[in-house]
């Protein structure tokens, strides 16, 4: 199953506008599951609140070894990301690596493979990121943020404590991308009238989204529907799907994460996305030394 696509920005203006008034139906014609799923569990929390999360469970889904040209490169990545979550300053965090093969994981009982069968062709990304939400439903036993998280980024150290401070989800509106082929650093923002061309961070990176869930709640069933349907599409329709759904996501100008760009196995360079995030880190490229190697430092770049 491939990634499905992003609703049109005309037809997702038009659906917040409707939804605002008060007449959007989840049984509409021409939604997608998404957003169904957004409008379902928007009227199935009417009258709740969140409760405040206890902890976060990153879900990862990490590319098989038939898929790339050095599976020792994915699985170094892969163990700087986790290293990034073990020295966390607040420890209460799982993270689950969804992969065909079981890659070297750090001895951490917070970290745990989940395996992947499904030999159908294609992109599987999508497919992993399916069942990982299903397990998330069948195994979480207090409201918590799940947070699809990439193999190779890398959390700021004091990420899960920031992102535990937003009981009804966040989204990272800064953050670092680092370009590791020519060693550039920038900081994505949103865009201003001083800066024309910054981007948001979660319209770069795909580790930019923490959603709640709770499964003591009468709307519990409706919350992993809609985590399920969500993940189904790009990072970029986020934002939009979660306001459909009612979810007030904190937005975090703190920089707490940092996009691995053009290592050689990045998912994005394998679909020829990349080169306008090289364009972005190259114009707005950090060139103090002092803040360049604080960042360094943190992220082990």
């Amino acid at each position: 199953m491939d990634q499905i696509p992003a609703t049109p920005k005309l037809k997702r203006l038009r659906l917040k506008a409707i939804t605002r008034l008060g007449f959007a139906r989840p049984n509409a014609a021409g939604l997608a599951a998404s957003e169904a799923a957004a409008l379902r569990l928007r009227n199935a929390r009417r009258g709740e609140t969140w409760t405040r999360p206890d902890h976060i469970t990153f879900l990862i889904p990490l590319v098989g070894p038939g898929s790339v040209r050095n599976w020792g490169k994915v699985t170094e990545l892969l163990a700087y990301t986790l290293r990034s979550l073990i020295i966390q300053s607040n420890e209460n965090w799982r993270a689950i690596v969804c992969c065909q093969e079981k890659p070297p994981l750090t001895a951490d009982i917070r970290i745990s493979h989940l395996p992947f069968d499904d030999p159908t062709p294609g992109n599987d990304k999508w497919r992993k990121l399916q069942k990982l939400y299903e397990y998330l439903a069948k195994t979480e036993t207090s409201a918590g943020l799940a947070m699809t998280f990439d193999g190779d980024d890398r959390a700021a150290p004091t990420l899960v404590e920031q992102l535990l401070n937003a009981p009804s989800g966040a989204l990272l509106t800064h953050g670092f991308v680092y370009d590791a082929a020519h060693k550039r650093l920038a900081l994505a923002r949103p865009q201003s009238l001083r800066e024309p061309g910054a981007k948001a961070f979660w319209k770069l990176c795909g580790s930019c989204l923490a959603l709640p869930f709770d499964p003591a709640a009468p709307s519990s069933k409706e919350q992993m529907s809609f985590l399920h349907d969500m993940s189904q599409h790009e990072h970029r329709m986020g934002p939009y799907l979660a306001s459909l759904s009612g979810t007030h996501l904190t937005k975090m100008a703190d920089p707490q994460a940092l996009y691995l760009l053009n290592h050689g196995e990045n998912f994005g360079e394998r679909r020829g996305r990349v080169s306008f995030k090289t364009r972005f880190v190259k114009r707005f490229e950090i060139k103090d030394p002092e803040v360049r190697n604080f960042v360094e430092e943190i992220y082990r770049v």
